[in-house]
Parts: C-alpha cells; sequence; structure tokens
C-alpha cells in the first residue's frame, strides 16, 4: 500500500515546479505555437511519463539505473537531442522577419507533441528518478504493481494541471511575449538553456 500519500503530493508539486528541460521546451512551444502546441507538449510528456512508470512497474528502470552503458546510451541520445532543440532555437535567430505570422509559418510543422514526448523520454535521471523515488512511498514487503500505478499516475496528474495552469499563464501576457524583441530573447534564452540542460545530462554519471 500506498504509505504518506500527501508528502508524496506536496513533494511532487515543488519537482514539478522546478524548472527543467520539459518546461523549457512547454515554454517555447506554447509562446512560438500558441495554447495548441502547449496542450500538445504537455500531453507528449505526460506520455513520456506513462511510459516511464510502466517501465519502474516492470522494473526495466532498474536496470537502466544499474546498467552504466544503458544509462549512458539513453543520457548521451537524450543529451543530443536536447541540443539540437537548442541550437534550433538559436538558428531562428538568423532569421529577421520575426512577425507572429511569420514565427506561425516556421512552426506549423514542427511536432509539439514529439518534442515534449522525446526531451522527457529520453531523459534517463527521470527513469532513475522513478526507481528511487516511488518505493520510498511504498510500503515494505507489499505488491508494487498497484502503488506505483497510483503514484506515477497522482504524478502524471499533478503534472497536467501545472502544465494547465502554466500554458494559461503564458496565454495571458502573450501579448507581451510575442512582440518581436520578446520572441527573439525567448529563442535566444530557451536554445542557450535547452544547450545547457542537454551539456549537463552529457556528463551526467550513472549511479551504481
Amino acid at each position: 500500500m500506498v504509505e504518506n500519500f500527501y508528502l508524496f503530493v506536496i513533494t511532487c508539486v515543488f519537482l514539478i515546479i522546478l524548472p527543467g528541460p520539459d518546461t523549457a521546451i512547454m515554454t517555447k512551444n506554447t509562446l512560438t505555437v500558441g495554447k495548441q502546441g502547449g496542450f500538445k507538449t504537455m500531453i507528449g510528456i505526460c506520455c513520456a511519463l506513462s511510459i516511464h512508470t510502466l517501465t519502474a512497474i516492470v522494473g526495466l528502470s532498474a536496470i537502466i539505473a544499474k546498467s552504466a552503458l544503458l544509462f549512458s546510451i539513453f543520457k548521451y541520445i537524450g543529451a543530443v537531442y536536447l541540443i539540437y532543440l537548442g541550437i534550433k532555437s538559436l538558428w531562428t535567430l538568423r532569421n529577421q522577419e520575426t512577425t507572429e505570422t511569420v514565427v506561425k509559418m516556421k512552426y506549423k510543422n514542427t511536432s509539439s507533441f514529439k518534442q515534449g514526448f522525446l526531451t522527457n523520454l529520453l531523459n534517463p535521471k527521470i527513469a532513475v528518478f522513478f526507481l528511487t523515488f516511488l518505493p520510498q512511498f511504498v510500503n515494505p514487503g507489499s505488491h508494487t504493481f498497484m502503488p506505483f500505478l497510483i503514484l506515477g499516475m497522482t504524478y502524471i496528474v499533478l503534472t497536467i494541471v501545472w502544465y494547465l495552469f502554466y500554458i494559461y499563464l503564458l496565454n495571458q501576457i502573450s501579448a507581451f511575449m510575442k512582440k518581436p524583441k520578446t520572441q527573439k530573447a525567448i529563442e535566444g534564452i530557451t536554445g542557450t538553456i535547452l544547450i545547457g540542460f542537454g551539456i549537463k545530462l552529457a556528463l551526467e554519471k550513472a549511479r551504481t
């Protein structure tokens, strides 16, 4: 059975609000594509979290956490993808046409869902997090399937609630955020942050 559920919820809230690659890509897609881009990114992130939950249940996360080779493979793939997204954002700064129409045309064929999904799925730290964090709230000796499922789904629901609020907040200030100068600043800052997260992930050591 699940133990200290309310403590789990409180901890999750702080962890979800803490800025990371998911928040960076969510911000970028919401401000460049609109609410639809933000919603698709959120769905992609939550689908990846569902996979992390299932892998934690069946024990695949344990294999990734204990295998330096597998951890490294996921780590470098994830790092390369984040750096790619960061460079792609910085590359748009070369284009001097920054009107809202041009920005939307630039991203109309970009899959926000795919970006959110891969950014979260290819981060091995998420798999390790689920493996090390969830068991702390499960009664020792009990079956882990239902407790892990409940905790994982709770984390996903809290993620959805936060990102819905976050998307709404960004949309409320979209008039300012969509100004050409603001858009260029967002692209530059987001690109730099994503590259930084990618480098940080690449330097992350597997836990033994």
